[in-house]
């Protein structure tokens, strides 16, 4: 039965072509699959060239790239920080009568289990202890700054301090408003475009402002498919993360060996267990599971509160966000950088991975956003999730740098230094009580992530290329699933994380592009919905 017509004269589906018991949009499913396949196989049979490839690719784009993925991500939070106080902020998605489809916390936790749930276990512990023992922005605290000077108390308290503080501001820099934005922006959107003026909710549906009906034609097309590209490959770096990280805390707690075939079956068997979730549908599996991980999240994060240093990391968060605020212009500063290293391997990469993630995200947020106003979804996707993200940086990057600096244990550090970050984690947990449940229960949070990730990915890029449809056949999904799970296996074959890293930010460039354009249309029809009420 055919849908109903949108105010444009399409509706989803429309371009569809039934084979084999799919409903696939021509040809956007097609010329994504068979890249994807051809880029699996190819990836497998040049193993060798395919891993010097990825080596040389990360570098080559951050070094060249950096200030298109600085200032995207500068006019996405002001964009967004505009909708929220204009007059367009009253603008209810769905209709001045729609309501929300989900409560308060069940629209929080799918929002923050698909936006960060695993990096935020890899680098929660990571990162602020990298940048505090090397400050960015030329922070000066001497030559012989280094975990033995600060565990021993001869680096200097005043150095100690300025690098805690800006180490802080860096690590929240990164997990704040501006990745938030990022999500914001497509959310907002797609939500807009498929809820106030009906159209199919795919990427190419945002354009139709300035596009008009060629929307639907190869312009579109070529949207959509980049859209693809940036969601699999950004999914797969994640996945990357989460299987790096699992099978160090089982070869950590269980012997298991930290081998590249446990990597492999871990990720078979994680993808398995998304299949079964992406089967269950939206509000079985995917709401279910994004719930009961958030509260075992919250639960390890009372943990640490309680048995890290508790009244410093209350007071922290409070300090920490002032230092974020005090440091959020320098650090989104592009221009005469002395800190190359930080600026290119810390935060290009992000932002190009935040960019490469934000269809998947972005159309998942809109998916379970309906009902609520643009000024109400701008606070809550925006400000409430990046508070959440300080409290758990306070705690947990908090909590090992003050392991370093007042008890002298230096068992982070050295996962720095040696360069095994999967370990960060579990070496703080370590020097805690309860080491054994802690890091038991971590495992299983990031097993969870990776299953919730991969689950709602695969929602995402089906809905994507069966043209906006988000009732399209169970195997359609099933094969996004599969192949999800296959490219985090040959970008780990083919160069470790290295490789994955390259690819999100390889497709997060062209998205970036397409983002901006995005923010345009988005004005645009808000602009004209207001006018309309």
């Amino acid at each position: 039965m055919q849908q109903p017509q949108t105010r444009s004269g399409y509706y989803a589906g429309r371009d569809n072509v039934q084979l084999f018991g799919l409903d696939i949009h021509n040809p956007v499913f097609f010329v994504s699959g068979l890249t994807i396949v051809v880029f699996v196989l190819g990836t497998l049979l040049f193993r060798e060239s395919a891993g010097e490839f990825f080596g040389w690719l990360r570098p080559w784009l951050t070094s060249n790239l950096d200030w298109v993925f600085v200032i995207a991500g500068n006019c996405f939070v002001l964009f967004c920080l505009f909708l929220a106080v204009s007059p367009l902020g009253k603008i209810r998605l769905g209709g001045a009568d729609a309501k929300p489809d989900y409560s308060y916390p069940g629209w929080f936790a799918m929002l923050f289990a698909a936006g960060m749930g695993i990096g935020l276990m890899f680098f929660g512990v990571l990162e602020p202890v990298n940048h505090f023992l090397s400050p960015p922005l030329g922070l000066d605290v001497g030559e012989n700054f280094n975990a033995e000077s600060v565990a021993s108390g001869a680096a200097g308290a005043e150095n100690v301090e300025a690098a805690r503080k800006l180490a802080m501001a860096a690590t929240i820099f990164h997990w704040g408003l501006h990745p938030w934005a990022i999500y914001a922006v497509v959310a907002l959107a797609l939500a807009f475009f498929c809820y106030n003026r009906g159209l199919p909710l795919t990427i190419r549906s945002a354009f139709y402002p300035i596009l008009g009906d060629k929307a639907w034609g190869p312009i579109g097309h070529v949207i959509d498919t980049v859209a693809v590209f940036a969601t699999l490959f950004g999914l797969a770096t994640s996945l990357g993360f989460g299987a790096e990280q699992a099978t160090a805390g089982l070869n950590y707690l269980f012997d298991v060996p930290a081998t590249e075939t446990t990597k492999i079956v871990l990720i078979l068997l994680i993808t398995i267990a998304a299949l079964m979730s992406v089967l269950a549908g939206l509000d079985k599996g995917v709401k279910r599971l994004s719930e009961a991980n958030m509260l075992l999240a919250l639960v390890l994060l009372a943990f640490v509160i309680l048995a890290g240093p508790t009244l410093e990391i209350l007071t922290g968060f409070f300090a920490n966000t002032g230092g974020y605020l005090a440091n959020v212009l320098p650090l989104s500063n592009w221009v005469g950088r002395e800190d190359t290293g930080f600026f290119h391997g810390w935060t290009t990469f992000y932002w190009a991975w935040w960019i490469s993630w934000s269809p998947f995200v972005g159309m998942f947020i809109a998916r379970v956003s309906k009902g609520r106003t643009v000024r109400e979804f701008i606070v809550c996707v925006l400000v409430i999730p990046t508070l959440v993200c300080v409290l758990w940086m306070t705690a947990f990057g908090g909590t090992a740098v003050s392991q370093l600096v007042g008890d002298g244990y230096d068992g982070v550090a050295k996962t720095v230094s040696d360069w095994t970050p999967e370990l960060s984690l579990f070496r703080m947990l370590e020097a805690l009580p309860l080491t054994a449940v802690s890091s038991f229960i971590g495992i299983v949070l990031v097993v969870v992530f990776f299953v919730t990730s991969s689950d709602s990915g695969s929602l995402v890029i089906d809905t994507i290329t069966a043209g906006g449809k988000t009732d399209a056949p169970v195997a359609q999904r099933a094969f996004w699933c599969i192949f999800e799970g296959l490219v985090a296996i040959v970008l780990l074959i083919g160069g470790g994380l290295g490789a994955l890293q390259g690819a999100a930010i390889a497709t997060g460039f062209p998205f970036a592009i397409v983002l901006l354009i995005m923010c345009w249309s988005t004005f645009r029809g808000l602009r004209a919905e207001r006018a309309g009420m």
